[in-house]
């Protein structure tokens, strides 16, 4: 008997990172319904710029080309929550912009307020991730929670 773990014919680890993409559209759909943040929540949403169906404007695509991170708190309008993913309107050096950010392309998801943090895997190719500025739409990205305890980080690996 092998001790190697076979390939699952199931797509577990797609699953999941759906799911846990799904618990982002509830809470910003919660947000779109009642109109504003409850308490002191406010969340940073980390994505990739150049996945598929990301609309953001030009200036950000060429500064972040790579990955972005955006935060909603104070300074946000038109929430608009849709099943495939999310439209918002932010300001950016005192410019305002419209973005469109796909559910599959959001790499990262905080809630500093009560050290809730959910992370996912990229949608891309096993190149290196690059670097890429903090959020200039209003405060920057928190420190990292440092118990881990409300921290869900998924990465299958398959044995091969």
């Amino acid at each position: 008997m092998s001790q190697d773990t076979p390939d699952s014919l199931i797509p577990y680890d797609e699953i999941v990172q759906e799911a846990l993409r799904a618990v982002v559209g509830r809470v910003l759909g919660e947000v779109e319904a009642t109109g504003i943040l409850p308490g002191e929540h406010h969340f940073y949403i980390t994505f990739k710029t150049s996945a598929a169906g990301v609309d953001i404007p030009r200036h950000l695509s060429e500064r972040f080309p790579d990955e972005m991170t955006i935060v909603i708190q104070n300074r946000f309008w038109e929430l608009k929550v849709r099943e495939d993913g999310f439209e918002v309107g932010l300001s950016f050096n005192q410019a305002p912009a419209k973005l469109f950010i796909p559910f599959p392309a959001i790499t990262g998801f905080v809630d500093p307020a009560v050290n809730f943090a959910l992370q996912f895997q990229a949608q891309t190719d096993e190149a290196a991730v690059q670097e890429h500025d903090e959020a200039e739409n209003d405060h920057p990205i928190p420190e990292p929670v440092e118990d881990g305890s409300n921290v869900v980080s998924v990465d299958f690996k398959r044995k091969k």
